[in-house]
């Protein structure tokens, strides 16, 4: 049996298990499941059992107990080094870095009006926030896929932890029907072609909750 543990909400509506989940599949990585639905009367007290911030996702490896979607996966690529966590070149390696770290702490406005709800088709009119942090993720996007990503289908080519950070935007933008240009549109079909998403949605399918706040938009 496998030591780690990831402790996860939702899959229809958390983007941050999502983040260290796929990181975990994508690189073959063995682990035991819990998920603890949100926003439940009995939410606080399951989460508590596992993590002192009072959210998931946490990953459990022994008594250790690491919580936030970034410090999971930096722990994971250096508790296996085997698996590409950053790309290799200093400069790629540098820029993926901060743009998981502008991924972590920023884009409010994005996450505020277009909630994580992989299962749903919805149409929604952006306010002018949500615009400017939906134009600087495409930029950063072809940014990332014009300097490094010749090499494959991802930010840099190769599967790395900055994927699995905006890999819930992709799916936000899937749900909304955001219209993005050919170089940012190719990110999405990488996120939504790979098979650990579809694993992930499929799962997120089947869920019984659902979560009212987080239902926004106009059903299409």
């Amino acid at each position: 049996m496998s030591s780690l543990t990831l402790v996860i909400g939702n899959k229809n509506y958390s983007s941050w298990s999502l983040r260290p989940w796929l990181f975990m599949k994508q690189a073959g990585l063995t682990f035991e499941e819990v998920r603890i639905p949100l926003f439940t009367g009995t939410m606080e007290e399951q989460i508590a059992r596992y993590s002192p911030a009072g959210r998931v996702p946490v990953l459990l490896d022994g008594d250790l107990h690491i919580w936030e979607s970034l410090a999971i996966c930096e722990y994971l690529a250096e508790q296996f080094p085997e698996i590409q966590g950053w790309p290799q070149d200093p400069a790629a390696r540098a820029l993926a870095r901060a743009i998981a770290c502008e991924m972590h702490a920023g884009f409010t406005a994005l996450r505020s009006e277009l909630p994580m709800n992989c299962r749903a088709r919805r149409k929604i009119q952006p306010s002018p926030a949500a615009e400017a942090d939906i134009g600087r993720i495409i930029a950063i996007w072809q940014t990332c896929r014009k300097q490094h990503g010749r090499g494959g289908p991802w930010l840099f080519g190769a599967f790395t932890i900055a994927d699995a950070m905006f890999a819930p935007v992709a799916s936000r933008f899937t749900t909304y029907g955001v219209d993005l240009p050919v170089g940012a549109q190719d990110f999405v079909k990488a996120v939504n072609a790979h098979p650990a998403y579809g694993e992930w949605l499929e799962a997120a399918r089947t869920e019984a909750e659902v979560i009212e706040e987080e239902e926004v938009g106009t059903p299409v």
